[in-house]
């Protein structure tokens, strides 16, 4: 079986980690994958990237000006919209026609067009998508910040000025994507549970198949390592507990910062003694702009793309916290607990389906800073700290293992497959 994964980026966002992941999953376990992208910044032989010109950047520029005159000329909401308006046609390429399946994933931002999506699903190919958020079921956003319209039809959206109307921008790509979808089959996998049950709620999705895989992790790469050794490579304090935060951005509003930040100040006033024995790392972008802010000594270690060294981190940490607003199943999370870090985060999306509550971690009230701070405290507790470890390793090994994955991404291949040839 030949695989085409399709993704803008290779190393970029959350969607290109998983999207290579399950690539090297599938080649250990019998597929032949490959991954389109592109963005691409290696010399990997089985990642394929568009040659780079200036009219391949001509379709991200496009779609980037329209959203931008349809927020008035603001760009408060710039990327946080996508309307698939323009793309590039991959049919033509070599791997497109040699490929059995074609599994995209994350393809905004001038990678594919809702055109370039109709052709690949009129092609004689079966077509699987991983959704990494809510923007196949939805129009235009990729987080629905607590808005149900794409439960029925996407309008008066709240990212376009004054709250959209009800022929706005949102519900002309609703069209759009009912329109492209319409008579035509894809297998739909989501990440995590909560993300499967938003997009059966989803009115553009009506009569799809949709079904949950997680990403898969690599645990011969993120697996428990020597403490002290770990925060020598990452230049940590070797004499204090680490209270890790990782985000790409660290300064995005949906990854929970402030709560952080709050938990932080509620618990070191609860324990002034904190002040001399433990310590905070950030690793991701813009970390040296939030280090002030925080009541503990703080190590902004900004963005790595080093493996090494970001394995090397998580070893060094006692707790990771992810207090995201929203989420679908965050790679972080399951890269601390594959290094054995017990994590906390807020009950939203996919974050309780990896934190088992008081077992291997500590899953806090939404939006709620003083349970979040609780949830880090009774983390941190020595008499516990080893078994909740152990059992976050143990989850990894369980559920996201390359194996595990791979064998149920087979089997939705071999379905789109036989649905294909049944269809024609």
């Amino acid at each position: 079986m030949r695989v085409l994964i399709v993704n803008t980026s290779e190393k970029t966002g959350g969607a290109a980690v998983a999207a290579n992941r399950l690539m090297e999953a599938l080649n250990n376990n019998g597929v032949k994958a490959k991954l389109l992208v592109r963005d691409k910044v290696t010399d990997d032989i089985t990642v394929v990237g568009l040659k780079q010109t200036l009219w391949r950047q001509l379709p991200f520029l496009w779609e980037r000006f329209v959203v931008f005159l349809h927020t008035h000329l603001s760009r408060h909401h710039l990327f946080d919209i996508d309307i698939a308006n323009a793309g590039i046609d991959i049919t033509r390429m070599r791997e497109f026609k040699e490929a059995d399946v074609i599994h995209l994933h994350w393809i905004n931002q001038g990678m594919l067009s809702l055109k370039n999506i109709r052709k690949i699903l009129d092609s004689n190919k079966a077509v699987v998508w991983t959704m990494h958020d809510i923007w196949p079921a939805s129009s235009i956003c990729h987080y629905s910040r607590g808005c149900n319209y794409f439960k029925s039809r996407c309008h008066n959206c709240q990212l376009l000025p004054g709250g959209g109307s009800d022929n706005d921008l949102s519900s002309k790509i609703w069209a759009a994507k009912k329109r492209m979808l319409a008579d035509r089959s894809i297998q739909f996998v989501t990440c995590s549970r909560w993300l499967e049950g938003e997009a059966k709620r989803s009115a553009l999705l009506v009569g799809q198949s949709i079904t949950n895989i997680p990403n898969p992790i690599d645990t011969r790469v993120f697996t428990v390592n020597d403490k002290r050794e770990s925060r020598m490579t990452a230049g940590l304090p070797l004499d204090k507990r680490i209270i890790l935060f990782v985000s790409q951005k660290v300064t995005d509003k949906r990854k929970g910062m402030e709560y952080f930040i709050e938990a932080m100040e509620k618990l070191v006033a609860k324990n002034p003694q904190m002040k001399d024995d433990t310590a905070i790392a950030v690793l991701g972008g813009h970390a040296e702009d939030v280090a002030g802010q925080l009541p503990l000594p703080t190590f902004p270690i900004g963005y790595v793309n080093d493996e090494r060294k970001i394995v090397a981190v998580y070893n060094s940490a006692d707790v990771f916290v992810l207090p995201s607003l929203e989420d679908n199943l965050p790679n972080t999370i399951m890269e601390a607990m594959a290094c054995g870090v017990p994590c906390v985060g807020f009950k939203v999306g996919g974050i309780p389906e990896m934190i088992d509550h008081r077992r291997n971690g500590y899953v806090a009230s939404v939006r709620d800073s003083a349970d979040l701070a609780e949830g880090i405290e009774w983390v941190l507790a020595p008499m516990r700290h080893e078994e909740l470890s152990l059992e976050a390793v143990k989850k990894v090994n369980l559920r996201y293992s390359q194996h595990s994955v791979a064998m149920k991404y087979i089997e939705v291949y071999n379905q789109a497959i036989a649905f294909k040839r049944y269809s024609l």
